[in-house]
């Protein structure tokens, strides 16, 4: 069973979502999301985190940059989409096949950096304030 790793940048409401699932899956997209991308870089994903995610008050200014394993055969049916830099490339996943695409993750989806903006509030969330504590890796200046 060979498997992809990728990458996911998202906000502290997604981060939520994802800490309800049991960090088994990604949440539904939004009706105005058509496209569930995760990334193959993980520089790529910090950068989104970092430049975009901490800039959101949406996301209460935080950016987390997650990590998982998907199995390849699944993940080889989007072909890698260049979205700008050399290593900023993403997966197009429909809205409405992430359902498939959810259940051939293996294993659990993994925080690996957090970045926090200047404009964070405090989290409502303990396990989210936890991870602020544990792996915040920079406080950026939009």
């Amino acid at each position: 069973m060979k498997t992809t790793r990728l990458y996911r940048p998202v906000g502290e409401k997604e981060m939520v979502l994802i800490m309800e699932n049991g960090y088994k899956k990604f949440p539904p997209r939004l009706e105005w999301q058509p496209i569930f991308y995760p990334v193959l870089d993980e520089d790529y994903a910090s950068e989104i985190a970092e430049k975009w995610n901490t800039r959101d008050e949406f996301g209460n200014y935080l950016g987390f940059v997650t990590c998982f394993e998907v199995l390849e055969d699944v993940a080889d049916q989007y072909p890698a989409q260049n979205v700008g830099a050399r290593n900023h490339n993403e997966l197009w996943v429909p809205s409405e096949e992430l359902d498939t695409f959810n259940q051939a993750i293996i294993g659990n989806i993994e925080v690996i950096k957090v970045f926090v903006g200047n404009d964070f509030k405090r989290s409502a969330n303990n396990e989210i304030e936890s991870l602020v504590k544990t792996l915040k890796t920079t406080t950026t200046n939009p």
